[in-house]
């Protein structure tokens, strides 16, 4: 597959996309992360725009957690997001995803349902794509793997999992969220409507110690090897 992975991002031609951002989780209600997720997020974020020098980074879906108020550490963090791509020279777009239902009170940037990168298609992948691609990059389900025992996030690569195209599936960029453990997953357990055949997928793990990624056999053959 053509592109660059990166620290749960991808890279496609000039354009970076991260997905599943979810900023604001750990700041409501329900503590489930620490308050400084958004500036981990920040800062990362940041790092790859300087490293990759991007035209475009697109926000795959779920730029947001669901709240009814918005936290100041939201617009705060939200903020330092437009920052990174203003001082990178980059076009920071949002491609809105089901969590995103506060999104125009803390963004009024360019928004679209889909964002097409020559033959591929950028969206949330929670519902069915309107564009015809040859490739589909979504997020969504927070794919992570479980590995001699420890959990790790992972993209998916699938190829001919929507209609005939290929999918990539790319684990949420907030690395407090916990994810979805996809080792025993069949397609009717993932929530996504674009992964279809389960057993073709195959798992990418970032190595962040070894700056690369390791690539694992398709769901179907490494479900047999653990």
């Amino acid at each position: 597959m053509d592109g660059r992975y990166d620290d749960r991002a991808l890279v496609v031609d000039d354009t970076l996309v991260v997905a599943d951002l979810h900023v604001g989780r750990g700041t409501g209600g329900n503590l489930e992360f620490p308050v400084g997720s958004g500036t981990d997020v920040v800062e990362r974020f940041r790092s790859l725009v300087e490293r990759h020098d991007p035209e475009t980074a697109v926000v795959a879906g779920d730029l947001l957690h669901s709240f009814r108020t918005v936290p100041r550490t939201v617009e705060d963090t939200v903020a330092g997001l437009k920052a990174a791509c203003r001082d990178g020279g980059a076009r920071l777009v949002v491609t809105p995803g089901n969590h995103d239902t506060m999104l125009d009170s803390v963004w009024d940037g360019p928004v679209e349902r889909e964002y097409r990168i020559g033959d591929t298609v950028v969206l949330h992948g929670h519902e069915a794509p309107e564009s015809d691609a040859d490739r589909y990059v979504v997020g969504h389900d927070h794919p992570t793997i479980v590995i001699e025992g420890q959990r790790r996030p992972c993209y998916l690569v699938g190829t001919g999992q929507y209609e005939g195209s290929d999918v990539v599936m790319l684990p949420s960029f907030n690395r407090l969220n916990a994810g979805v453990v996809v080792n025993e997953l069949s397609a009717a357990d993932f929530q996504s409507p674009l992964l279809t055949d389960v057993d073709r997928l195959e798992p990418i793990v970032w190595d962040e110690s070894a700056r690369q990624t390791r690539s694992f056999p398709p769901l179907g053959e490494f479900r047999r090897m653990l």
